[in-house]
């Protein structure tokens, strides 16, 4: 085994839980050959500089917002909320070209990793040019994205979205979403052009129905059909239950609420990743956890828009799998989103160590490991942690960061999620089987922050 693929942990968080004097050894494909904990050090193995965790699935990304974040925090109503955001995301996106989104791309899969996320799930909608019309090569801007997360060396799920109407009962789309739309024929053709270019780096192909106001029933069972004869195995997303007002609208055109629908009118399973699903009522989080969907959070973005709170321990109470997302990348850290659900439950509840239970006192653990398997069910990859056969995806942290220094390991997970005040304490980075972090900083950082600085500045001027 070559000493580039191998690492001796003294401390590392294995599935069921921390071990000691770990010796890792990956191939180079980039999965896990060997984990063995209990060992001696050998002197030519490389030795971590601190306790190694499993890298963390993103499960919900919409790239070209990350340059946009932190724009939008003015009142432009009486009352602000999500739609209103959302009339100016559109407008920040009319612009918006393939060159751009690649170096805003290139620019956050590089955050990301920095972080310790090793893997993504582009939920990408923005398809055509800014006037509707489709590119020579209908995929260019999807091929933007596969090219940063193979340059970063990011783990990628792409999710091509099917947008087709504006609200409930196939309302017609608007002009600031005429980027979006797409036929579900073309759409099917868009997934079979798709499928090479995905394989060739390694890349998971899925597809994401937008959201039940978005795609009528009949488009929905059509393009599911589709999918189903290209590969019957692929994550399918969705956005649900977001907002009170989707709730109310659905009510208004079916009757159900809209998990409740999706659950009667769709196949619902392990494949599918019910984005936010913020606002269930307690028999639709029973069924839907029951389904072995996974439920999408994303603690920084619902908050910064006002969506809700997900009611977690419910979910947890029902042994549902959910994993955590960056959507708009107000922040692009993981562990400042577990930081955030936590919080937002201990708020509502008026407690503490929410998402602690019987098997895992300790709530940054039980965070960490049950968003890694979460996200890696939602990926549909293999990501799910320190073991053989799943990918070499992992981070080390820094025991010399001053928010970790002499701790435990335990602790310095701890104090990672809930202590490093705004200041990433991991040092290497490893997706894949590559060390594409040392020291804290990507090889493409200066580059690529440069590329994204300078595509936001050419998107607001425009």
């Amino acid at each position: 085994m070559p000493m580039h693929h191998q690492l001796f942990a003294e401390h590392a968080l294995l599935p069921d839980g921390w071990a000691r004097d770990v010796l890792l050894q990956w191939n180079a494909q980039g999965q896990w050959q060997a984990i063995q904990a209990g060992l001696s050090p050998t002197p030519l193995v490389p030795r971590a500089s601190g306790p190694v965790l499993p890298g963390m699935p993103n499960l919900h990304s919409h790239a070209f917002q990350r340059a946009m974040a932190g724009l939008t925090e003015y009142r432009s109503h009486t009352q602000d909320s999500f739609w209103s955001w959302r009339t100016l995301m559109y407008q920040f996106a009319a612009q918006l070209g393939p060159a751009q989104l690649e170096a805003i791309a290139t620019g956050l899969y590089v955050e990301m990793l920095e972080a310790g996320v090793t893997s993504v799930c582009e939920f990408h909608y923005l398809h055509h040019d800014p006037h509707g019309h489709a590119y020579a090569d209908p995929a260019e801007m999807s091929l933007s994205l596969l090219r940063a997360a193979q340059r970063t060396g990011i783990g990628m799920t792409l999710l091509p979205v099917l947008y087709q109407n504006s609200g409930f009962g196939g309302s017609a789309p608007t002009a600031g979403q005429n980027r979006f739309i797409h036929s579900t024929e073309a759409m099917l053709r868009l997934l079979e052009r798709l499928r090479p270019a995905c394989d060739a780096q390694s890349a998971r192909l899925g597809l994401a129905p937008h959201s039940l106001r978005a795609v009528t029933p009949e488009s929905l069972r059509e393009v599911l059909t589709g999918l189903k004869a290209l590969d019957a195995s692929a994550p399918i997303h969705i956005h649900i239950a977001e907002q009170t007002a989707e709730v109310d609208a659905c009510v208004a055109w079916s009757g159900q609420r809209p998990v409740a629908w999706l659950l009667d009118h769709a196949p619902v399973d392990t494949r599918w990743c019910l984005v936010h699903a913020t606002h269930m009522d307690a028999h639709e989080y029973q069924r839907a956890a029951a389904s072995g969907a996974v439920a999408g959070l994303c603690p920084t973005t619902e908050a910064n828009l006002g969506d809700g709170i997900f009611e977690f321990k419910t979910w947890h109470n029902q042994q549902g799998a959910w994993g955590i997302g960056s959507d708009s990348h107000i922040a692009v850290n993981p562990a400042e989103d577990l930081m955030l659900l936590e919080y937002s439950q201990r708020l509502s509840l008026r407690q503490r160590n929410v998402a602690a239970n019987e098997r895992q006192p300790d709530v940054a653990q039980a965070l960490w490991q049950g968003a890694v398997a979460g996200g890696a069910q939602a990926a549909a990859r293999p990501v799910a942690g320190l073991a053989v056969g799943q990918q070499a995806d992992f981070i080390v942290l820094d025991a010399q960061h001053p928010a970790l220094a002499g701790l435990s390991p335990d602790q310095m997970l701890a104090s990672h999620v809930f202590a490093s005040s705004r200041q990433s304490a991991v040092a290497q980075v490893c997706s894949g089987g590559q060390w594409v972090v040392q020291h804290g900083r990507h090889a493409l950082h200066d580059e690529a922050m440069a590329g994204l600085v300078q595509a936001r500045r050419d998107l607001l001027q425009a």
